[in-house]
């Protein structure tokens, strides 16, 4: 027998449970109520996007945290090389400046602030920057670029991408043999429907 106060209790339980269902509750992709524009805006309005078009292998599209701390990326650029610096953190000297320069820097996290990376990577000629997590594994997690109060002027855009998407792509480059990807950034996405949304298998937005 169900006592007065435990009838109250499930009265309580399913109001909450049809007024969390009338707000949205917690939707995602696999939810048929989640719109096209609701999963746009469930990727976040401040990240910028960008596709690898070559090889073949990574041609997919790319989430990236642009920084705070450098001009926008209010160029678009359409099958540019996307090169790893060398050394790979950009905190010396940039020895690969010839293949860097008129190009998109590809820079892993470390070693020394964000601001002289970029920096680095503007005085060898490069265009943009594409910062990468040294974790491996971090396939969630965007960095926020910050500036290091250093005052140091920066002119070029930059962005960070997961240490996942950058330890894949600079791994099977160098394992084709390749100096660089070719990609397209920023791509605009506002109208282009999820399903076609070509994101890499290896980890969900």
């Amino acid at each position: 027998m169900i006592s007065s106060e435990q009838q109250l209790i499930f009265k309580i339980l399913i109001a909450a449970g049809l007024t969390f269902r009338t707000l949205g509750g917690l939707k995602t992709i696999e939810d048929p109520t989640l719109t096209d524009d609701e999963y746009r805006v469930s990727l976040g309005r401040d990240y910028l996007f960008f596709e690898i078009t070559e090889p073949e292998e990574l041609a997919y599209t790319y989430k990236a945290n642009p920084a705070g701390f450098t001009p926008p990326w209010n160029n678009t650029y359409n099958g540019i090389q996307l090169v790893s610096t060398e050394p790979a953190c950009a905190c010396g000297l940039i020895h690969n400046s010839d293949q860097i320069e008129g190009k998109i820097a590809l820079v892993e996290r470390g070693d020394c602030s964000f601001v002289s990376k970029v920096i680095r990577a503007q005085e060898a000629g490069a265009v943009a920057v594409v910062v990468t997590d040294q974790d491996f594994d971090n396939d969630e997690l965007f960095i926020s670029m910050v500036d290091d109060t250093t005052e140091r002027e920066v002119s070029i855009p930059a962005a960070f991408v997961l240490g996942k998407n950058g330890h894949i792509i600079k791994a099977t480059l160098a394992r084709l043999s390749l100096p660089a990807a070719v990609i397209n950034i920023p791509v605009n996405i506002s109208r282009i429907a999820p399903y076609k949304i070509n994101q890499p298998p290896w980890l969900v937005w």
